[in-house]
């Protein structure tokens, strides 16, 4: 904790736009035990006139024992919090749609039959990850199309594949999370699932490419590799065990 010390922050607030970076720094000298003065530039013109003061291009600005820090990300660092870095990788997207995807299964499950792991359970799992992941590439369908033709096999060969894709996932997971019209989703999840396995194992495995994943879209840091993998394997098991199911 920094008892007894002071910071100065200088942020924007307008009727027309508050800075959110202004009110985080505000928030994190707060938590670290700072006394905050709080001047709110309350116009363009008044903050044009603060930046050109102190030769800065942004704001929030924030000074500390009157010694000018900087931005939020000097703050973060001159009180040694992460900070991070343009274009940084991260599982971070992927960790949260398998988790929520995975307490959203076991939800349905409980609310199906008053029990949280039945055999359906761990179907809704797969079939709810696809779903949501189709939703985030289909956010922006050009950026996801532009990633994932990096390094897919068949949309390279066919590129209007690239843009079919994410509806496809969708319908198979959707059809899953039904339990209807096997004969249509199974066909789909083997499809798109050995097709982009044999993409990301090459990319990866074989040419050793340096790649982001389009798996929860085309404006995402993460990286292609054991976890684009898995996702499609996932997609590979699940046709193949709703086709067994049905023939046994």
């Amino acid at each position: 904790m920094a008892q007894g010390k002071t910071a100065s922050l200088h942020r924007m607030v307008t009727d027309e736009h508050i800075c959110p970076f202004g009110l985080k720094a505000r928030d994190l000298l707060d938590r670290e035990g700072y006394e905050v003065e709080d001047h709110k530039l309350r116009s363009r013109a008044e903050t044009d006139r603060f930046m050109d003061e102190h030769g800065v291009d942004t704001t929030p600005q924030v000074f500390i024992e009157g010694q000018r820090v900087g931005g939020l990300d000097d703050v973060r660092a001159y009180l040694g919090k992460p900070v991070r870095q343009d274009g940084e990788v991260s599982y971070r997207p992927v960790i949260a749609v398998f988790a929520t995807a995975a307490l959203m299964a076991l939800a349905t499950s409980w609310a199906a039959f008053g029990s949280l792991l039945m055999g359906r359970t761990v179907e809704w799992f797969v079939a709810i990850s696809m779903c949501i992941l189709a939703v985030l590439k289909l956010r922006d369908l050009e950026s996801f199309s532009n990633m994932f033709l990096g390094y897919d096999l068949l949309a390279q060969r066919f590129v209007r594949y690239a843009y079919v894709y994410p509806f496809g996932e969708a319908i198979a997971g959707i059809l899953m999370i039904a339990g209807a019209l096997v004969w249509i989703a199974a066909p789909i999840a083997l499809f798109i699932g050995t097709f982009g396995a044999v993409s990301v194992f090459k990319a990866v495995y074989l040419d050793r490419r340096d790649l982001k994943c389009a798996c929860v879209g085309g404006q995402s840091n993460v990286p292609l590799g054991f976890v684009s993998l898995t996702e499609n394997l996932m997609m590979v098991a699940m046709g193949l065990w709703m086709i067994a199911r049905q023939v046994l």
